[in-house]
């Protein structure tokens, strides 16, 4: 963190130089399948990690930010990186740098990148961490896929003010010659995916015109060029599931993955801090008998599919404790879970100096419609829930900084 004063600072400059000290395992990887959007990259990586995993293929995946452990970010073949290969590989980036300036994420990308290129494996799953374009991950000339889930407005002090310049720096992954999967677009964005894979040749396989994906009786429903699936509904839970596992399947279908992979996509997905049901741990005994729950999303577009997750679930009442970070639209996000929530506890997240105060939370959630008031933490916020509300439905969001520390925190 000393290395650079800025957290995020878009260039390809740094990693350019870093990569080059390393010897470029950039060129080394196992085929690159590389995923940007706004929302769903890495319940879409999750789904198709879990895809290629069951016909038998080693799948390195690199996503972030990370949870509980920055373990997380890294896993070779399956497996998430053991602490002396971390180590190792952390050291020999930062001693190749040689004290020059360079942001957390890259040199943390490179450290990924060496460990994948030295590691066997079948596929390289990399989730863009900001836009795409200028992100630490866009270092491979040539991906066998590139996969671009919704856009939609977020991180606008760093991607642009309207829809289709955000489109743009997502499109930034497209490579000439290189399919791309797309995911469910506006057409404002689309029509900017569609003219930057014009330009380098990319063909693309665009939901609603090569692919389309709904739910129907509790099953999930695939169709493209190659025929029908008819799959259960993905354990993910939440409409826009539906999308994601679309894009997900449209992917491992280019890819030649067969029925049962597919099935396993939907079915194996393991993906924490989205609708993420708490069974264990203190934080579920200070709940009681109320449902406690999970979701790391932070925008307007994921507190609309919240909403829509949360109005199809059973008529319980739904309670939130809520923390963000003071980046964020949140009247934007809240807006939505107006409709669906009856109170909100707002929290500041501990550690995290981004964080909106607990006080601004709660006067976002007040302006949008819904009954606000703070707590101290968490657990207070549950406690406090659970007495009111027995039998009550508490959702902790707002942030996967908040969610990282709940995991953390409650087991």
């Amino acid at each position: 963190m000393s290395l650079h004063p800025k957290v995020i600072d878009l260039t390809l400059d740094r990693m350019w130089r870093l990569l080059a000290a390393l010897g470029h395992p950039e060129r080394d990887l196992p085929p690159v399948i590389h995923i940007a959007g706004t929302n769903g990259k890495g319940s879409t990586l999750a789904m198709i990690r879990a895809g290629l995993e069951a016909r038998g293929d080693r799948v390195h995946a690199y996503t972030s930010p990370h949870l509980a452990r920055f373990h997380e970010r890294i896993r070779l073949a399956g497996e998430l990186i053991a602490e002396d290969a971390l180590t190792a590989v952390l050291g020999e980036c930062h001693a190749a740098n040689g004290g020059e300036p360079i942001t957390y994420f890259e040199i943390t990308t490179c450290a990924a990148i060496l460990a994948f290129a030295r590691n066997p494996a079948d596929w390289t799953l990399l989730e863009v961490g900001l836009g795409g374009r200028l992100d630490a991950t866009n270092v491979v000339d040539r991906p066998a896929l590139t996969v671009i889930t919704p856009v939609s407005l977020d991180h606008q002090q760093y991607l642009g003010e309207t829809l289709p310049l955000i489109a743009a720096e997502k499109a930034g992954i497209v490579k000439r010659g290189v399919p791309c999967v797309v995911g469910r677009q506006e057409d404002a964005a689309l029509a900017v995916i569609e003219a930057q894979a014009s330009r380098l040749d990319a063909p693309l396989l665009v939901r609603g015109q090569h692919w389309h994906s709904w739910r129907e009786r509790d099953r999930l429903i695939h169709q493209d060029e190659s025929g029908l699936l008819d799959l259960p509904s993905p354990v993910l839970l939440g409409p826009h599931q539906i999308d994601n596992a679309g894009t997900a399947l449209a992917a491992l279908r280019h890819l030649g993955a067969d029925e049962p992979a597919c099935e396993a996509a939907v079915t194996r997905a393991v993906w924490p801090a989205r609708m993420q049901r708490l069974v264990s741990g203190p934080l579920v005994q200070a709940a009681g008998q109320a449902q406690l729950w999970l979701d790391g999303g932070h925008n307007p577009a994921a507190g609309e599919a919240l909403a829509e997750t949360l109005a199809a679930m059973d008529d319980r009442p739904l309670h939130l404790i809520c923390g963000m970070l003071n980046s964020k639209d949140v009247r934007g996000y809240l807006r939505p879970l107006a409709r669906v929530a009856r109170s909100l506890h707002a929290v500041t997240i501990p550690g995290e100096s981004a964080t909106l105060l607990a006080e601004d939370t709660a006067a976002a959630a007040t302006s949008v419609g819904l009954g606000a008031t703070t707590a101290p933490d968490v657990e207070t916020a549950v406690r406090a829930i659970a007495a009111a509300d027995p039998a009550g439905r508490i959702l902790i969001c707002g942030s996967l900084y908040l969610a990282g520390r709940v995991l953390g925190d409650n087991g």
